[in-house]
């Protein structure tokens, strides 16, 4: 199966074959578009003479290379275009009845050594490969969407494929400018292995309207640094693909996170299946377009129907570590008089010491002026009591995530703040509501939850209990507003929004390494390179700390008792044997010591 995979034919001319087409043609290779839909076809010239348009006005071809480009894409409604092909891609429905019925016209028509590929990201290589007439040469070829800026494609090998078969497509991958992984047989691979998973359980939280639509997406953008919300994604890809995803993914591991979520069914049979139908959910302008406009469900203003808040002028931050030092730093910025309570004075005039050191460095970089340094710093006063605390109108709790240390400062708390002074606890995982039992006023207190560094990153989950009174809510919202950060609601549940579905996203990739169905890089580039994260699942638990997930990861599978987030074994290995990450200089991967 020695071939240059010159000739390429691409079956199925929607939005992922038109761009696949692209990248080939773009790259020298001369590509058969097939499609029974004679509109399908003419999109498809249309968009290649679009992009090639836009890149002769950028400089990056010129009018001759367009024209060639343009030459080398031709476009046909029968299969038996394919028959010269050395490589074939079939991009068509995701059903396996109709991929089947291709692959099986194809067995009548393409030469025996052609490489026949699905583009299927959910249905069984396998299955397709045993019904062919030469399954050695079946393959699945996995771009993502939008192909031609996507990096990554997966390439799937069943039991059945012959080496020379994946050898052929990984190089044609690389030539395309890609980063090819190898995966075997299993619904979702890599990528979308670990991404539907997460996107379900986002669409179940919004369903059980814990929080709202937009807060959801708003906090993994956020919070995550990711470059879309859960649930825009789900629109983006197709509500009922996602579906369909998740079936054949349940259907495999009987992960009860991988059973699709009953709105997602619901959405699908009443035809609101996302952007393309111009609703899912969210409310697009017209179908096909990104544009969201209001619906029912948009939240009003802000004041409607909120109690009015309390008057907040000082801040008080009972700790002194990494996040009290940047959440009293976040304060003084916006023009607060902050308190900052530490175990001793030295440990608070620490906490101040470094403060001073991170707004220098917003004065090197040009962020603020000198002046504007020393107006905040003078804003700090650092205390080695929590007494110091007896007159601000806002305390943040900010010491180590453990529940009986905090209940014991929230009660030193009740006996030191005056009547009316908001306390909140920026904790991650652990219940609010006792917290706020711990104190003879319940309802003044509330979930902050900051994220780190606190300087730099906008969200806060603001997490309200069943005691919490309705102006310490409105309060904490208009504060949060004012000092420059993103408040989301939510209840008061393990994980809150953040958490809940981050950390069961890494413990299935800590599942997929267990189970040695890819390696800690492979899954790292795939979720980097095809659905655009900053940090692949190993890279992001290295820097956060195993121990610090394994925590989470416990508080989760304790909240809801469900099997799919227990602990994998070898996250909580790797924690025995000290192994936490970065900071010891050894988790998933080893790093140079400091």
């Amino acid at each position: 199966m020695d071939t240059p995979l010159h000739t390429v034919a691409v079956v199925g001319l929607g939005t992922m074959g038109t761009g696949i087409a692209e990248v080939l043609t773009r790259a020298g290779r001369e590509v058969v578009g097939i499609d029974i839909s004679e509109e399908a076809a003419r999109r498809a010239v249309a968009s290649l003479e679009a992009s090639t348009a836009r890149a002769v006005r950028r400089g990056r071809i010129t009018e001759e290379e367009r024209a060639d480009t343009l030459a080398r894409f031709r476009t046909y409604p029968d299969l038996r275009a394919a028959a010269d092909a050395e490589l074939v891609i079939e991009v068509v429905s995701e059903s396996f009845e109709t991929k089947q019925q291709v692959f099986h016209e194809l067995d009548a028509v393409v030469r025996p050594t052609a490489v026949l590929a699905t583009g299927t990201n959910a249905l069984s290589v396998t299955r397709l490969a045993a019904e062919s007439r030469h399954p050695e040469r079946v393959l699945g070829m996995h771009f993502f969407n939008p192909a031609p800026a996507m990096k990554l494609v997966e390439v799937v090998s069943s039991v059945l494929t012959a080496p020379a078969a994946v050898d052929a497509v990984t190089a044609l991958a690389r030539e395309l400018g890609k980063e090819p992984v190898a995966v075997g047989d299993r619904p979702g691979f890599v990528a979308d292995g670990l991404l539907f998973g997460y996107l379900n359980q986002a669409a179940a939280m919004y369903e059980a309207k814990y929080a709202s639509r937009e807060d959801i997406d708003a906090a993994m953008r956020l919070g995550c640094g990711l470059p879309m919300g859960p649930l825009a994604l789900l629109d983006l890809i197709g509500v009922d693909t996602a579906r369909t995803v998740l079936d054949a993914m349940y259907a495999a591991s009987r992960d009860r996170l991988h059973a699709p979520a009953p709105i997602l069914k619901q959405l699908s049979e009443a035809g609101l299946t996302g952007r393309k139908a111009g609703r899912g959910f969210y409310t697009y302008a017209a179908p096909g377009t990104p544009d969201v406009v209001p619906d029912a469900l948009t939240p009003g203003p802000e004041a409607a129907g909120e109690a009015p808040g309390r008057e907040i002028r000082s801040v008080g931050v009972a700790g002194s570590g990494t996040m009290a030092s940047g959440i009293a730093e976040v304060f003084a910025r916006s023009g607060y008089d902050v308190v900052i309570a530490g175990r001793s004075p030295e440990k608070a005039e620490g906490a101040k010491a470094r403060i001073g050191a991170s707004l220098a460095r917003s004065v090197d970089r040009g962020r603020m002026t000198a002046a504007a340094r020393e107006e905040a710093l003078a804003r700090i006063t650092p205390a080695g009591s929590l007494d110091a605390l007896a007159e601000v109108d806002l305390a943040v709790e900010a010491v180590a995530e453990d529940l009986e240390v905090k209940r014991q400062l929230f009660a030193t708390l009740d006996k030191v703040c005056r009547q009316g002074a908001v306390l909140a606890t920026t904790t991650s995982s652990l219940p609010v509501v006792a917290c706020a039992r711990a104190t003879s006023r319940p309802e003044d207190v509330i979930g902050m939850h900051f994220f780190n560094p606190a300087p730099a990153m906008k969200l806060v989950e603001v997490v309200r209990t069943v005691l919490t009174a309705d102006d310490v809510h409105a309060t904490v919202r208009a504060v949060t507003a004012g000092i420059g950060k993103h408040p989301v609601d939510c209840g008061d549940r393990a994980g809150f929004i953040v958490n809940a579905l981050l950390f069961p996203y890494l413990n299935n990739a800590i599942k997929m390494v267990e189970q040695h169905y890819a390696t800690v890089d492979d899954i790292d580039a795939a979720i980097k390179l095809g659905a655009g994260y900053p940090m692949g699942p190993f890279e992001l638990l290295d820097v956060v700390g195993l121990d610090v997930s394994l925590a989470i990861e416990k508080v989760l599978h304790r909240e809801f008792r469900d099997p799919g987030l227990a602990p994998a074994p070898l996250l909580e290995h790797l924690v025995a044997a000290g192994c936490l990450g970065r900071k010891t200089g050894r988790g998933f991967r080893e790093y140079a010591r400091r």
